[in-house]
C-alpha cells in the first residue's frame, strides 16, 4: 500500500492540483510518474488556474494510455485554437510501463487514478498515477475512524 508521502514528493517543483479524495475512495497500491501531451493553451491555463482531478481516470486505448475527464479550463486570452476543457490527454510513459499498466488495469477491480499534477524542476507538466482498487463502504468508515483516532491522539499528546 502506497503512502501519501512518497519519494515523488521530493521531485515536485510546484504543485498544480492534488486529488485527496482518491486516497479516501481507493486503496492505492503502486504509484507511477508520467508526462502529459498538452497544447500550449492548456499549459498557460494550468499556470493561471487549478484543474479538476476529482473525476479523472486513465485507461488504455490502442496500446496507449489516455487520461479522461481531466478538466483544464479554457485559456481566457486564447483564440480560435483554444482547447476543449475535457479532451482526452495522452500519457507519456515507457513502453514497458505501458504494458505493465495495461496488464494491471485489465484485472478485475483495478483502475488508474490521478493523484497529483505538478510542474517538475524543468517546468514540464507531470502527473502521479495511482494503481488503485475501490474501497467498499465499510472500508471508508474504517478510514474515517482511523483519521479521527489519529486526530484525537495528536490532541492528547500535544496536551501532555
Amino acid at each position: 500500500m502506497a503512502k501519501k508521502d512518497t519519494i515523488y514528493d521530493k521531485n515536485i517543483g510546484s504543485l498544480i492540483a492534488n486529488n485527496n479524495k482518491a486516497y479516501f475512495e481507493y486503496f492505492i497500491e503502486n504509484i507511477y510518474e508520467a508526462g502529459l501531451v498538452l497544447k500550449g493553451t492548456e499549459v498557460k491555463s494550468l499556470r493561471k488556474s487549478k484543474p479538476s482531478l476529482v473525476e479523472s481516470h486513465a485507461s488504455s486505448d490502442n496500446g496507449e494510455i489516455f487520461v479522461y475527464n481531466l478538466h483544464i479550463s479554457e485559456y481566457e486570452h486564447g483564440n480560435i485554437n483554444n482547447h476543449y476543457p475535457k479532451r482526452p490527454k495522452k500519457l507519456l510513459l515507457h513502453r514497458s510501463e505501458i504494458k505493465k499498466l495495461i496488464g494491471v488495469i485489465e484485472r478485475k477491480g483495478m483502475t488508474l487514478v490521478l493523484l497529483k499534477m505538478y510542474f517538475n524542476h524543468k517546468n514540464k507538466v507531470k502527473v502521479l498515477l495511482g494503481v488503485a482498487k475501490g474501497k467498499k463502504l465499510f472500508d471508508k468508515r474504517e478510514s474515517i475512524k482511523q483519521r479521527d483516532w489519529d486526530r484525537n491522539k495528536a490532541k492528547v499528546m500535544k496536551g501532555i
